[in-house]
């Protein structure tokens, strides 16, 4: 261990630009040509955030094509760790760097190219990004051992046999995939990871924000870390108070309470028979104007929050922090519930310019909770005036 550490090194980087060439002695001489210096972002998670360019069997990217073949790009660099699930910690990974250009990009993250190309045209510098992600992989695989001891239920692989699930059991992709990576010199971190956890989405809440400040603790900085709130998916429903998509959801929102974390919202970019959604480039979009507004101060990005509620005769008034808009048509996709906490459709109105949505329900006297896009796969269309999606919501909790 004490070899590995001592064949570590940092160097003072110059200006974002390139390419550079770095030359370095252990007494032989050795030349690395065509180094850029920039922004580097990892982004990790499960399928969502490794779904590449060229779509899943029968599962294509939205208009990939024509973006594939303009995808050449020199001052764009893509890294893939290839997956590898193991009881101990790890100190290198398989992988290379690639320049972006229509062969590299095709097999590279959908979500993670979109979020790369938007930073590297607006901030005008080199952009690398380090794909660890692994499809259908629950948060525990990526957290250390430490961490997850808050977490007495989770059960810490000893032997290979322990290992059941590559992708699902405890640490082993933290060995594998994100210890050998830290310590390297990044910006911040973009992540799309839940629908394993859905299942056990009350525990999700304490487990993320446990991630995030064990990732925090192993790199020694407060990084930017910004996700995404789960996609619809499955049946369309109005009414779905059981669903555990929208617990898990909120779950992830309460991560928002960390300080430097973002969420944006994907519960619109769903399908609700494809768990899978084709639309990655406005998910990359979103991801990258959240980072350029939190981390670079460049314009805003800010999702209306609801910060209270009134009741007035049989209505009940939603206050939010900032003005909000139907997308199309009437309000949709809030509904409402009395005393017998039976939830109802409510039809929903825009008062005070847009900073209250008034709620009313003929089957709802005197209403007591409201619910927004609380269901698997909502119809809600509530966004701010600069097209910015209300997330999710209960007054209930």
């Amino acid at each position: 261990l004490g070899d590995v550490y001592k064949r570590q090194m940092s160097v003072t980087t110059p200006p974002a630009g390139g390419p550079y060439s770095l030359t370095f002695s252990d007494g032989e001489l050795t030349v690395l040509n065509n180094i850029l210096i920039g922004e580097l972002w990892i982004c990790s998670g499960q399928s969502n955030m490794e779904m590449p360019m060229k779509g899943y069997k029968n599962q294509p990217i939205e208009g990939a094509d024509m973006d594939i073949l303009r995808s050449t790009n020199p001052s764009l660099r893509l890294f893939t760790v290839k997956r590898h699930s193991t009881l101990l910690p790890q100190y290198d990974v398989t992988g290379t760097w690639n320049e972006a250009m229509p062969t590299t990009v095709r097999e590279f993250s959908a979500t993670a190219y979109y979020f790369g190309r938007l930073l590297n045209e607006l901030l005008d510098v080199p952009v690398g990004l380090i794909v660890t992600a692994w499809g259908g992989s629950a948060a525990e695989a990526w957290m250390t051992e430490e961490m997850l001891r808050a977490f007495p239920e989770v059960r810490i692989p000893r032997t290979d046999a322990d290992i059941t699930s590559p992708n699902r059991t405890p640490t082993t992709l933290y060995n594998g995939m994100l210890h050998p990576l830290i310590g390297i010199t990044m910006r911040g971190v973009i992540w799309y990871q839940g629908e394993e956890n859905a299942s056990r989405a009350e525990q999700y809440a304490p487990l993320f924000r446990a991630l995030i400040a064990d990732w925090r603790k192993q790199w020694k900085i407060d990084l930017p870390f910004y996700f995404v709130q789960l996609a619809g998916y499955m049946t369309p429903q109005e009414v779905q108070p059981d669903s555990r998509w929208a617990v898990l959801r909120e779950a992830q929102a309460e991560a928002l309470h960390i300080a430097n974390t973002g969420m944006i919202t994907a519960v619109d970019l769903g399908d609700p028979y494809d768990i899978h959604p084709k639309n990655k480039q406005d998910v990359g979009k979103r991801l990258a104007a959240l980072s350029l507004a939190d981390t670079y101060r460049k314009g805003t990005y800010h999702m209306p929050v609801c910060t209270g509620y009134k009741v007035y005769d049989r209505t009940l008034a939603l206050a939010f922090d900032s003005p909000v808009q139907a997308n199309a048509g009437e309000v949709k996709g809030f509904v409402l519930a009395g005393p017998d906490g039976v939830f109802y459709p409510a039809k929903a109105t825009l008062q005070q310019n847009g900073k209250s949505v008034v709620l009313e329900s003929p089957q709802v006297e005197i209403p007591i909770a409201a619910r927004y896009n609380w269901a698997d796969c909502p119809n809600g269309n509530l966004y701010s005036p600069s097209g910015v999606p209300v997330g999710p919501f209960r007054t209930d909790k």
